[in-house]
């Protein structure tokens, strides 16, 4: 069951079918990156999986309805006694691209760094030396969130890699006079548009004045 209260009380002992782990590893949180955590808390939860938010300095008001933990997933995983080769890394580097039944192979998914940079930085460097396999999304740059809605459609609907919609760098309307390309690809939704964080596009008008990589 999801936290009511930002206090530090994650474990990986639950019996839900698959739990999602950003591992955070930015000394600070942006206002894009609580957007994006709410929305893979959200996602995950009408989905029945788990939303663990790991490595935090402290615990964040913002996120009350997210599992929170200063702990790393490693030490989450090793103190839960999960073996590591039920635990999947998304990594562009990993040995094959994720399938459908990955969703059966691995109990805990974990997402490290933020896999939107641009150009990519290789944050994942950090969790790879933990030996859990690795599975890869394909080539395109991923915000996070995007990293684990796909995860989720392809492990969860079973939908292959290959057939998940995607727009890709959408032009997204930010006030009557100006759009922002995204230098990433998202998930097509079922009205034909990307999907983003809900407050996303408010948050980039709000910031029209910078340049999108300086947000991000």
């Amino acid at each position: 069951m999801a936290a009511t209260n930002p206090s530090f009380n994650a474990t990986l002992d639950d019996s839900t079918k698959h739990t999602f782990v950003v591992e955070h590893m930015d000394p600070e949180l942006e206002s894009w990156q609580l957007l994006e955590y709410q929305t893979i808390g959200s996602e995950c939860a009408a989905a029945n999986s788990r939303f663990l938010l790991t490595g935090l300095p402290k615990a964040v008001p913002e996120l009350a309805l997210v599992e929170q933990s200063p702990q790393s997933v490693d030490d989450l995983v090793s103190s839960a006694n999960i073996p590591k080769e039920r635990v999947c890394l998304l990594d562009p580097r990993g040995e094959s691209d994720l399938a459908p039944e990955d969703g059966d192979k691995f109990d805990v998914f974990v997402f490290g760094g933020i896999l939107g940079d641009d150009p990519p930085r290789d944050r994942t460097a950090e969790l790879r030396v933990k030996g859990f396999k690795g599975r890869r999304l394909g080539k395109e740059q991923l915000t996070t969130d995007t990293a684990a809605r796909v995860t989720r459609i392809v492990v969860q609907d079973k939908i292959p890699l290959a057939d998940v919609p995607y727009i890709d760098r959408p032009s997204i309307q930010v006030s009557a006079a100006e759009s922002v390309e995204m230098p990433f690809k998202y998930v097509k939704g079922k009205d034909g548009k990307a999907i983003m964080p809900e407050g996303m596009i408010e948050l980039l008008g709000d910031d029209a004045d910078k340049g999108i990589l300086d947000l991000l």
